[in-house]
């Protein structure tokens, strides 16, 4: 029986009975006349993976992008730890993105003319730590994804892979609590998105990173401890802990 099968309408909360580090409640967010969120919740605690899975256009991304503060909702709150996100201005929002999320995309979106290991420095350095230490935990990380040899080289010379390997190894290495990602395999092949997707969960796990990643991939999403299902701007499945 694969995840999707195993799936209940309403998912259980941790046994420990801990309080979710990011939680969401009546999340509405239209573009003119167009509902993309309907009154969503969401619970997610720490360490936890949850893949949001859906149709194109069925608001997935536009649910990450209010997570992380990027978009603010029209009606609705998302707290973060013993933050409301939803009430701070863009400049606190930015703030704890930068200290305390990461962020993976579909297509790395590394800067073009830095070499690999120059590229997850930048974030590092962005948060106040040193030029040293930054290149530091910049080399021990892409060796612990396996792209040491690839360090020196730019975006342009890297496989799709190892491209959104180095992307992880940015959004890891400011040691995040929550990771978001979009479509982190969505331009891969299917060995490299494999290798992609144990590289992503194996570090997340080690670091006890919570990560929501959306995906229309039903391999990608088996990797998750959750999925979600989003249908026209609701959860239709996953959702809040009740």
């Amino acid at each position: 029986m694969n995840k999707v099968e195993t799936i209940s309408m309403s998912a259980s909360a941790p046994e420990d009975g801990s309080a979710p580090l990011l939680s969401a409640r009546g999340l509405r967010l239209a573009f003119g006349l167009t509902e993309a969120l309907r009154g969503v919740d969401l619970d997610c605690h720490a360490g936890e993976i949850i893949a949001v899975t859906g149709p194109s256009g069925s608001g997935k991304s536009t649910l990450l992008h209010v997570l992380a503060g990027v978009l603010v909702p029209d009606e609705g709150t998302v707290d973060y730890d013993t933050v409301r996100l939803t009430d701070l201005d863009e400049a606190g929002r930015s703030r704890l993105r930068l200290d305390k999320f990461g962020f993976v995309f579909q297509y790395g979106q590394l800067l073009p003319d830095l070499n690999a290991v120059d590229n997850v420095t930048i974030p590092l350095l962005l948060a106040g730590v040193t030029r040293r230490e930054a290149r530091r935990r910049a080399d021990a990380w892409l060796d612990r994804l396996d792209l040491g040899e690839c360090s020196r080289k730019l975006p342009a010379q890297l496989s799709g892979g190892q491209a959104q390997r180095v992307a992880i190894a940015r959004a890891l290495a400011t040691k995040p609590t929550l990771l978001f990602t979009d479509e982190p395999t969505g331009s891969l092949d299917s060995l490299a998105a494999e290798t992609v997707m144990l590289a992503l969960t194996e570090a997340a796990r080690d670091a006890n990173t919570a990560v929501i990643l959306t995906t229309h991939d039903p391999r990608t999403a088996a990797y998750a401890d959750r999925e979600v299902v989003v249908r026209d701007g609701q959860i239709t499945i996953g959702g809040a802990y009740g």
